[in-house]
């Protein structure tokens, strides 16, 4: 039996399909995931499509068909840019891009798996209808728990709304046949809900695959932008409503009067990074310095350009979303600390190899940086262990167990599975 559903499989390959409002070459941490994911899936025998918005070239790895809507992302797109539009543009976004998707997804041939992500927000809601179009397993990819982030993110909507949409989402969540959460505070919130536990599987998000730690000496990073044997702090990735920057500049500042030989690298886009850089230069923070996000080339000697790492979220966001840039921090092999709150799954990742901080303490983050900055062999020890971490998850694991759930949803239903990827033995969640 297992040798006829082996043959099966080889003559008509499980397919799955994702949907997710960015893929690459678009700018966005949900389509680089996917991007890492169908790869490999393809790879493995899987029969991969991809739904995204625009009207854009993709990215697509062989094997990977990407269909897009035909609609600009700059026109109504639910990103940033919506958000400095204003609340009714940027729910106008989202509500056209999740009806382009739906639509576009629901014109495409049967597939076996629908795999749902979290952008545009209201994605989990759609899931279930098509996966019964495609007579298919539904999974949600929840990268960004919605409606719940929609305040932290500065979006206000009458409560009785609001009510209405958690309701109509955690309904739809409940009868999705896996809900992937990517951390235990994110898995905790989804069960909070209704999901039930059975359903819910822990796959956080990975670094993005080639990033590598830099050393000082060759790092030309570093070297363009003069640092020389400074010690160096850096905050690299999105600068949103949910990653609180005070603390920070709290600490900039103490550190300008007191430790001046501290630098600070900021890079990175998003709607808080125009009130960073006018607060930058109220205060004269000269030792401060914001810069654009980096090509995918110079990742990894940017990310090394500094000795430690920093990153930040909004304490109401616990269990909502997990910041992605921790996971990059410490495949450059860099200590990291986390800005946030102690029961997020950004706190266990760092723990060992960095600190959590009160993300609104700027006196409390200057004195631990003061610590780091006069104790290399700290950083330096802090740092293997970081790289120590973060080989224990990367893109080809996640893939790995994110094919193995895909399959045995299959193999419930009767149906063949694809080759499997190479298994990594002895590798378990990063913190495990």
């Amino acid at each position: 039996m297992l040798f006829i559903r082996r043959c099966l499989s080889l003559a008509h390959p499980p397919s799955i399909l994702f949907v997710n409002r960015v893929f690459p070459p678009d700018q966005g941490a949900t389509g680089r995931c996917a991007f890492d994911l169908t790869k490999r899936m393809a790879e493995a025998g899987w029969r991969v499509s991809v739904v995204a918005d625009g009207d854009g070239p993709s990215a697509a790895p062989p094997g990977v068909t990407v269909v897009r809507t035909g609609a600009s992302l700059k026109e109504g797109g639910p990103g940033e840019n919506g958000m400095r539009r204003g609340a009714a543009p940027m729910v106008r976004g989202y509500l056209d891009s999740l009806r382009r998707l739906t639509l576009r997804a629901m014109r495409l041939p049967r597939h076996d798996v629908v795999v749902t992500m979290t952008d545009p927000p209201l994605m989990a809601r759609v899931g279930p209808m098509l996966a019964a179009w495609h007579g298919a397993a539904a999974i949600h990819w929840c990268h960004d728990l919605y409606p719940a982030l929609l305040p932290v993110l500065g979006l206000r909507i009458p409560d009785p709304l609001y009510r209405l949409v958690e309701w109509s989402v955690a309904g739809a969540m409940r009868r999705h046949d896996a809900v992937v959460a990517i951390g235990r505070c994110m898995a905790r919130r989804l069960a909070a809900l209704g999901v039930p536990s059975d359903r819910i599987v822990l796959l956080p998000n990975w670094a993005e695959p080639g990033i590598r730690p830099v050393a000082r000496e060759g790092n030309g990073f570093r070297a363009d932008l003069g640092l020389g044997d400074r010690f160096t702090v850096a905050y690299s990735g999105n600068l949103g409503l949910a990653h609180p920057m005070g603390g920070l500049l709290d600490a900039a500042t103490e550190l300008a009067r007191t430790d001046p030989d501290i630098a600070f690298l900021v890079i990175g886009e998003g709607r808080g990074r125009p009130a960073l850089e006018a607060a930058a230069a109220a205060r004269g923070l000269s030792n401060l310095r914001v810069l654009p996000l980096q090509p995918a080339g110079r990742l990894s000697e940017s990310l090394s350009a500094a000795d430690l790492h920093l990153a930040s979220m909004d304490p109401r966001a616990e269990g909502l979303l997990v910041p992605c840039k921790v996971a990059g921090a410490l495949a450059a092999g860099r200590p990291c600390l986390f800005l946030g709150p102690a029961g997020s799954e950004a706190a266990a990742l760092v723990d060992g190899c960095g600190r959590t901080l009160d993300p609104a303490d700027g006196t409390g983050l200057a004195a631990v940086l003061r610590g780091y900055a006069r104790d290399p062999a700290r950083y330096a020890e802090e740092g293997r262990r970081a790289l120590s971490v973060s080989a224990r998850w990367d893109a080809d694991t996640a893939a790995w167990r994110f094919a193995a759930l895909a399959e045995s949803l299959l193999g419930r239903a009767g149906k063949p599975v694809a080759a499997p990827l190479v298994r990594m033995s002895g590798r378990g969640l990063p913190h495990a």
